[in-house]
């Protein structure tokens, strides 16, 4: 395969835009051209790779030979269906986990490295029945929302003098040898905050270039709030960035690499919400990406802060900000953890602040430079950051105390796995409500019965008004002391014949299944259990598929779809969802009760399911309630089972169903409707609409 290697210049740009517009005006359809032109914005002013074979071999004439055939795609191709494909930059990363931790470019590093070493990439197929909303919106999303999340210099003057707190911000930048365009446009990113009470402390880690010398100086001599220190020689990243720390007389530290930028009102941010919160101890923010051209791409709105995911990932990252006195407690950077000195750091002072210190502001206020060169970290060391964070998570652990294994989730990611050991092994109750589906339930039972490896378990199956014979005939044949059978002729609700069965359970430990589950991990109740067990978690949900081996449910973000949805649902087997979430460990305000773990205690202290709610919403306000008695609620994809989901239930398709389910609406808007556009596990900047973390036609953030 042939591919072509684009780089647009600018004035190449403004032409083909140019060029673009004529055509519009010469076309019917206004739509199709706005899309080509943010498509060109997305892989044009990028170094994104366009397959010209693939594309080539779609049309029976070939373009004219002043028009390239990402040209020819974008000006007609795509109008007309036909597909282009282009190389995937985020997969890229995401699968490379040494890439990502480099701050390199994707296509960048594919191009000079990864074609070379064999590498793995992945390209976007485009067509017009591919939504554009996927792969080219940040821009649209931008020209739309930054005027909103962002504050004028006006509005941050006048707001900065109201501040009863005006605290100063060490700004600690270690460098080494950085590219000195990017360097200079660092150190002006700070000059240039509207808050005034910072200062930038520049550790120079014995730089071989002269130049770096003199540009620091330079800065310095201009703006007496930029402090330096030369090393004398080079100890990379950790020691460096504490010799900064050690000139910085600030309440608080914030880092920032040498190449990377701060928006102009990261800090008034910080201290607004210092302001409003004095007892914070950490502060971070969402970040996206600046490329060689300034291009700004691939953000990362994250959530609330999310132990389970932090252990899993350092979602804190950028913009990182730390109080100044417990830094300094902790001794600074470790070195010896280079690659993953951030995540450690944060690891530490987490141990001495606790979550309630901690704070996410949902802005971009820092954009990662992805060049070469833009971290201390070697490229080709291909296991050096995800070695450093393996160590420094499961010290942690130790250091809290906690009997846990830890892991590399998988090599692509380089993120990890925490898997605590069982306290004990309790008897587990699993209770799985049925009305006839024989095919169904002999699946369910059968795929747990020869599968799971957990021994201590009895299984309730609640009978619900059954009629086959074929239904009761099955009844017979797995009655057991392991396997019993309860009548429940009731009508159905589901909440109450949960409620019910649980009286009748003898297990300390219950499991809600329903009878359209087919087991795959062997091991699905021990990695349950192993969260379930700890004192601080209430639910704890698993990972399910659909037969076709896409995801079914990953968590469940409340406000989804009116009232509640499931995270990254109908995402094929392989992909890592948004920023690895799929496959990592973490808390979420809900999981579903197709497969739900807990601790029959807890059960008992929030009153079991609520029974005015027959079929819907009645595992959301279940988890909901839970979660309001300071329980976090879990999923774990290390948990996996099939879910043939709403075979044996029907769909919503008659007029009582359908008022029914109104009701139930309406009850979960009454009660929690507060929650509809705050889940603290979903940033609000994403959308409410889509399952697939897109981002928000409107952000929910106030307006500053």
């Amino acid at each position: 395969m042939s591919v072509s290697f684009i780089r647009f210049s600018a004035n190449k740009i403004s032409t083909f835009l140019m060029r673009l517009r004529m055509n519009y005006r010469a076309s019917s359809s206004l739509h199709n051209n706005r899309s080509a032109i943010k498509l060109l914005k997305t892989f044009g002013q990028k170094p994104e790779l366009f397959d010209d074979e693939f594309y080539l071999n779609q049309l029976l004439d070939p373009p004219p030979e002043n028009m390239s055939p990402l040209e020819h795609f974008l000006l007609n191709g795509y109008r007309k269906g036909k597909a282009g494909r282009f190389f995937d930059n985020q997969w890229y990363e995401e699968f490379h986990s040494d890439v990502r931790a480099s701050g390199l470019d994707g296509f960048f590093h594919y191009k000079n490295y990864g074609n070379e070493e064999n590498r793995t990439a992945r390209f976007i197929k485009i067509s017009q029945d591919i939504s554009l909303k996927k792969l080219a919106d940040y821009e649209v999303w931008r020209e739309h929302n930054v005027e909103k999340l962002t504050i004028s210099p006006r509005r941050a003057i006048d707001k900065i003098a109201s501040f009863t707190h005006k605290p100063k911000i060490s700004v600690v930048m270690p460098v080494y040898n950085p590219p000195l365009e990017y360097f200079e446009k660092a150190i002006l990113s700070v000059i240039n905050q509207y808050y005034d009470n910072w200062e930038l402390c520049i550790a120079d880690d014995n730089s071989p270039n002269a130049k770096v010398r003199e540009i620091i100086e330079k800065y310095a001599e201009k703006d007496s709030r930029i402090k330096y220190v030369f090393r004398k020689e080079n100890g990379h990243i950790s020691e460096c960035s504490n010799s900064a720390i050690e000139i910085a007389t600030g309440e608080f530290i914030g880092l920032l690499d040498h190449d990377d930028e701060l928006t102009p009102d990261a800090i008034y941010f910080v201290v607004d919400a210092i302001n409003n919160n004095p007892d914070l101890d950490i502060i971070y923010s969402d970040e996206d990406k600046i490329g060689e051209d300034g291009t700004l791409f691939d953000p990362y709105f994250k959530s609330e802060f999310n132990y389970e995911l932090f252990l899993a990932q350092n979602m804190i990252s950028h913009f990182g900000v730390y109080r100044h006195s417990i830094v300094r407690k902790v001794n600074g950077f470790r070195k010896g953890l280079e690659g993953s000195q951030d995540h450690d750091l944060a690891l530490r002072i987490y141990e001495i602040c606790g979550a309630d210190k901690i704070h996410h502001i949902p802005r971009i206020l820092y954009h990662w430079r992805a060049i070469a060169g833009s971290t201390a970290l070697d490229v080709n060391e291909k296991n050096y950051a995800s070695e450093a964070g393996l160590k420094a998570v499961a010290e942690h652990l130790e250091r809290i105390n906690q009997s846990a294994s830890v892991t590399i989730a998988n090599k692509q990611t380089g993120h990890y796995r925490v898997r605590y050991d069982l306290k004990s092994t309790p008897l587990i109750s699993i209770i799985i409500p049925t009305k006839d589906c024989k095919e169904l339930l002999e699946i369910c039972i059968t795929s747990l019965t020869k599968l799971t490896t957990y021994a201590n378990y009895e299984i309730l199956i609640i009978n619900n008004n059954s009629e086959k014979p074929e239904t009761f005939e099955y009844f017979e044949t797995i009655k057991s002391n392991k396997i019993k059978i309860i009548d429940a002729p009731i009508p159905f609700n589901f909440s109450k014949l949960n409620n019910d069965a649980v009286k009748l359970a003898k297990g300390e430990i219950l499991v809600f299944l329903n009878n359209d589950i087919e087991i795959i991990s062997p091991d699905w109740l021990e990695e349950m259990l192993s969260w379930a067990q700890r004192d601080d978690i209430g639910c704890v949900g698993a990972r399910l598929w659909y037969p076709d081996n896409t995801i079914q449910h990953a968590g469940v973000i409340i406000g989804m779809g009116g009232v509640a949805g499931h995270a990254h649902k109908h995402l094929p087997k392989g992909h890592n969802g948004y920023f690895c979430r799929a496959i990592h460990h973490q808390a979420f305000l809900a999981v579903t009760a197709a497969c739900l773990m807990m601790r029959r205690e807890v059960f008992d202290l929030v009153g079991g399911y609520e029974e005015t709610l027959q079929v819907a919403f009645n595992d959301v306000d279940l988890c909901l309630k839970v979660s309001d008695k300071g329980y976090r609620n879990i999923f774990t994809p290390y948990a996996e089972l099939y879910h043939h989901e709403s075979i044996s239930r029907g769909s919503e398709n008659t007029p009582q169903k359908q008022a029914r389910f109104a009701s139930e609406v309406k009850f979960m808007e009454d009660k929690w409707g507060h929650l509809f556009d705050k889940d603290p596990y979903y940033n609000p900047n994403l959308s409410l609409t889509s399952d697939d973390f897109s981002l928000a036609d409107e952000t929910r953030v106030p307006i500053p």
